[in-house]
């Protein structure tokens, strides 16, 4: 009898792997619902995610979040994003790590910037102009050939 799957099994099954730039986009749009929208605070009914959570953790939560921001600034590098978009998502980054080290104020800004859905705005906007076949709607990927 085999157990039951966990969320992070299934989440793992569909994690593409690749680096084809639909497989990059899926991989960095999870990692950005991972970060910014995985719950939703019941109250009012705003969405957060890890950067929010792990973030209240003082000095390592910071390092974490940071580094995850910047892996999605790394993808985007191997993608071929100009200097000028590069320097805007590692800038968000940079920001949202130095401000989001001070206390209490950093976590609630954390919660109102969301640094990687704007990263990941500049990306989408990236590959609907250049890799336009990496286009989702509904989960089917678009061809705008």
């Amino acid at each position: 009898m085999q157990p039951p799957p966990n969320r992070l099994d299934a989440i793992a099954e569909q994690l593409p792997l690749g680096r084809e730039p639909a497989a990059v986009r899926r991989r960095l749009e999870m990692l950005e619902g991972a970060l910014e929208r995985m719950f939703v605070l019941p109250v009012i009914n705003r969405p957060i995610g890890l950067d929010s959570i792990v973030g209240l953790i003082p000095v390592v939560g910071d390092v974490v979040t940071a580094s995850l921001g910047a892996y999605l600034v790394w993808e985007a590098r191997n993608l071929g994003l100009s200097k000028f978009q590069l320097a805007r998502m590692a800038g968000n980054v940079g920001l949202d790590a130095a401000l989001g080290a001070i206390p209490l104020v950093g976590d609630l800004f954390d919660f109102a910037f969301r640094s990687n859905s704007r990263n990941l705005r500049i990306l989408k906007r990236y590959l609907d102009k250049h890799h336009p076949e990496t286009g989702v709607i509904d989960g089917q990927v678009v061809d705008r050939r």
